[in-house]
């Protein structure tokens, strides 16, 4: 299993928008689970991250259909130029 976890920060006035740019990935089949969620920021050390994509593939290729979407392109169409940080890691388990 792959853990593909991605990390956003975004000014204030662009966090909604690049949260809902990112909620659209939840539509897209080829995951075993999509989730995208606002950071509740309750870290008092680490407060730069303002939302998170976390998603489960059987393997490599379930990854890379879920890459090859429309969904994903439309997503990175909104959020790209609203964010202003991407930390993306991938976790084989």
């Amino acid at each position: 299993m792959i853990r593909h976890i991605v990390f956003f920060a975004a000014a204030p006035e662009n966090r909604d928008l690049v949260l809902s740019g990112l909620q659209i990935l939840e539509g897209i089949p080829d995951a075993q689970r999509v989730e995208v969620r606002a950071n509740e920021k309750w870290d008092e050390w680490s407060q730069d991250i303002d939302i998170v994509v976390y998603a489960e593939f059987e393997s490599q290729s379930q990854l890379d259909a879920f890459k090859s979407h429309p969904l994903y392109a439309e997503s990175i169409t909104r959020v790209r130029p609203k964010r202003t940080l991407r930390y993306v890691a991938d976790i084989e388990v």
